[in-house]
């Protein structure tokens, strides 16, 4: 990616990089439910190429944020602490990270999940990319809170995304639940190592809102400061 970009970019504000690599990231998930879509009716041909456009992603994400952690300055006059963006940094690296794993896993098992576990699961991905994707609109905020001193009207939009933040979350459990709930009456009828696996790519896909939600608890921390 070049400099002269990431030099831009700062040279407007130190929040600005923060928002471009949240879209990077939110991309990223995006491709998840296409890819889930032909996983599901074992199109791996499709799948392998959403595989493949979900790792470009995640590295062009990488990618930016490695420029921000080296390019993100030192000063004392930063609007909001260099330690808290590079927590939020942090988290949304880990979004990145968790979409390319579960796409990776299950192309590389080409894990057929049995079919009345199809609807709920693609409800299940689609819901935690709502999370993700509420966690980039509050992102999105972040330079008009530090534009009003972190307060007014401003201060009161973000806490109410946070909120709906975590109404989405608690949505994405709920569906977690009723997805192993199929699962579990239905693996003593499955390899037992298949079976192992699909907990693990329900935890994962779990992982993406839980991690959407700590972007928002990192934000209400730079609020309480």
């Amino acid at each position: 990616m070049p400099r002269s970009y990431i030099s831009g970019l700062f040279g407007t504000s130190p929040i600005s990089p923060l928002q471009q690599h949240m879209a990077k990231v939110q991309a990223t998930v995006e491709e998840l439910l296409p890819f889930f879509q032909a996983a599901l009716v074992e199109d791996w041909e499709k799948a392998e190429s959403m595989q493949q456009l979900i790792a470009v992603r995640e590295d062009e994400a990488d990618a930016l944020k490695r420029e921000l952690r080296l390019k993100l300055p030192h000063g004392l006059f930063m609007p909001v602490s260099r330690r808290d963006l590079l927590e939020v940094l942090t988290m949304q690296d880990r979004i990145a990270n968790k979409a390319k794993d579960i796409a990776g896993l299950m192309l590389g098992r080409k894990m057929r999940f049995p079919d009345t576990m199809h609807a709920p699961l693609l409800d299940f991905v689609d819901r935690c990319s709502d999370a993700t994707a509420q966690a980039q609109t509050a992102i999105n905020e972040l330079d008009e809170l530090v534009a009003t001193g972190f307060g007014g009207n401003e201060i009161d939009l973000v806490e109410s995304m946070i909120d709906k933040l975590d109404t989405i979350e608690s949505d994405t459990d709920d569906i977690q639940v009723a997805v192993r709930a199929i699962l579990f009456k239905m693996e003593k009828d499955l390899p037992p190592v298949d079976v192992m696996f699909m907990y693990r790519v329900l935890d994962w896909i779990g992982d993406l809102a839980d991690l959407a939600q700590r972007v928002g608890s990192r934000l209400e921390l730079m609020l309480a400061r």
